[in-house]
């Protein structure tokens, strides 16, 4: 399940800004275009609106479950989540939260 989740956590990061990258290349950071072209039509509103919601929701879940199973390194699951988005926060903290259960798994076995 770890390489699963890295790949995807790789793809969460490299999928979204290789369509900022060349955008920030072209325009600076510009803030009033950007939040213009973001809501410019109602499909990229929905986009938008739906990934803000992705977001809080990602973020809610590693607050909860972070404490709740004690996992190491949630702060960069939300950090990745605030500057990239829901797509590289999410399999980010599950990796985290994995590779935390996975030795604690394989002791409960060899007993």
């Amino acid at each position: 399940m770890q390489p699963l989740l890295l790949t995807l956590t790789l793809l969460g990061f490299v999928l979204p800004f290789s369509q900022f990258v060349p955008w920030l290349m072209k325009n600076g950071l510009n803030l009033p275009l950007l939040v213009q072209e973001a809501v410019a039509t109602r499909i990229s509103a929905f986009a938008w609106a739906d990934v803000l919601v992705s977001a809080l929701a990602v973020i809610l879940l590693i607050v909860v479950e972070g404490r709740r199973s004690g996992v190491r390194g949630s702060w960069a699951a939300i950090l990745g989540t605030l500057c990239v988005g829901p797509s590289f926060g999410l399999p980010l903290f599950l990796y985290l939260r994995e590779r935390q259960r996975q030795p604690r798994q394989a002791r409960r076995w060899e007993h």
